[in-house]
């Protein structure tokens, strides 16, 4: 699937593409929420944005308030990540992953199956989409942290080699 060309605002507010906001990187997708407990994943994406950003890999965090759990202003959630965790890796504005008015680039990614076959609805926050420049895709559910040995696996596999963008 090739969600590049699908609109997506940063945190800031400026209008870009998923695309462009990648860079043409792999990505890692995730729906964050400042004020849940899963929040302290924001550490380990932090750490695998910088153990692999200059390998042609980027973390991309889209906010969501679709379980109650995310701060109000963009401002709020920028000082937040970055005060907490850290946080270096780009972010969206607040967006819906579930519904009717599920951002575009939700609707796409919720159909690919998780590893036990199910599609569908994003069951919680900081559930993770790999996204390889290519279309392919890999699902992980939110209890499966970022540093599992899987999902850094699939980083390492898919940002090896020159098939990335702009490699000769």
């Amino acid at each position: 699937m090739d969600v590049s060309p699908i609109d997506v605002t940063t945190l800031r507010g400026e209008p870009t593409t998923f695309g462009e906001l990648t860079g043409g990187k792999v990505a890692l997708v995730v729906n964050v929420a400042s004020r849940c407990g899963l929040a302290p994943q924001y550490e380990q994406l932090e750490d695998l944005q910088r153990r692999y950003g200059d390998a042609g890999f980027t973390v991309v965090g889209f906010p969501s308030n679709q379980f109650l759990q995310e701060l109000g202003s963009a401002d709020a959630i920028a000082e937040y990540c970055s005060a907490t965790w850290g946080v270096t890796f780009p972010m969206t504005e607040k967006v819906k992953v579930n519904g009717r008015h599920a951002h575009p680039l939700y609707r796409e990614l919720t159909r690919t199956p998780d590893t036990n076959g199910k599609a569908g609805r994003v069951s919680w926050n900081f559930e993770k989409f790999l996204v390889h420049p290519d279309g392919r895709v890999k699902r992980f559910r939110p209890t499966t942290h970022p540093d599992d040995p899987e999902i850094v696996r699939t980083i390492e596999e898919w940002t090896a080699g020159s098939d990335r963008p702009g490699d000769a």
